[in-house]
């Protein structure tokens, strides 16, 4: 059993971590945070010009090419990232898609595309890091972005809410299965970020206006705030959590 000690300076010097969707949103935030408290920082992206163009803005920092829902390219960029850096302590699965549709309109290919990407994908990133965890033998942290919409009902998000609560429930057995070998697993789900995944639907009119007042915190979610939760679960402070789902949500699942 791998167990390391608790460290509270939440710092993640030394550690090589792997952030997908870095090009932009959460993701980049996430990177530039783990930047900052020490971390060499692997940005990947299916935009390569614009993640190895943001990734000259940190120290330590690399960008890096990839599809999350092919196999082969999730293999080839795996096998890039050991040759280069030699190990992978944290990935942070934040690559993902919005797109949604009433559910008696949404088409096979809009369903298809998000269960791909953001269940499929989070998964073939998190099996294949975790082959090379496992090898290496000396644990790491696996965190994965959720939603809010995988815990309750949200109009014209079937897709994308059977997505977000496939990743929590896949966070349950990869941690269930992979705590022998000193690998915390781990979920976060936010409410709507602000981000360009939200523009145009979750930021405008009367939703928007709705949103905010059934969320007791009473505004949207910044995307360092979901960085800080990764970060969190991340750093040697988070070694006896695993299986879990942080929603960072400003209240908005509570009633």
């Amino acid at each position: 059993m791998i167990s390391n000690p608790c460290k509270t300076d939440f710092r993640l010097d030394g550690k090589v971590a792997v952030i997908t969707g870095a090009a932009s949103g959460i993701g980049l935030a996430t990177a530039e945070l783990f930047a900052e408290k020490g971390a060499v920082v692997c940005l990947c992206d299916l935009n390569a010009e614009k993640v190895t163009e943001i990734a000259k803005r940190f120290p330590n920092a690399c960008g890096y090419q990839v599809n999350i829902a092919d196999t082969q390219s999730v293999n080839a960029l795996t096998e890039t990232l050991i040759k280069e850096h030699g190990q992978i302590d944290v990935l942070v699965n934040s690559a993902g898609v919005g797109d949604i549709e009433w559910a008696e309109e949404m088409s096979e290919k809009t369903w298809r595309k998000v269960i791909d990407i953001n269940l499929s994908g989070t998964f073939f990133m998190s099996q294949r890091i975790g082959q090379e965890m496992i090898r290496a033998g000396k644990g790491g942290k696996i965190i994965s972005l959720a939603s809010q919409a995988g815990i309750v009902a949200i109009d014209k998000h079937v897709a994308y809410s059977a997505s977000k609560a496939g990743i929590i429930s896949m966070t349950k057995s990869l941690a269930y299965e992979w705590g022998k070998y000193g690998i915390q697993v781990n979920a976060v789900s936010p409410t709507a970020t602000e981000t360009p995944l939200i523009e145009g639907y979750w930021d405008v009119g009367e939703r928007h206006t709705n949103a905010i007042a059934n969320t007791p915190a009473g505004r949207y979610c910044k995307p360092v705030e979901i960085a800080c939760a990764a970060l969190f679960l991340a750093s040697d402070a988070a070694n006896m959590i695993t299986g879990e789902n942080l929603v960072v949500d400003g209240g908005y699942t509570i009633h």
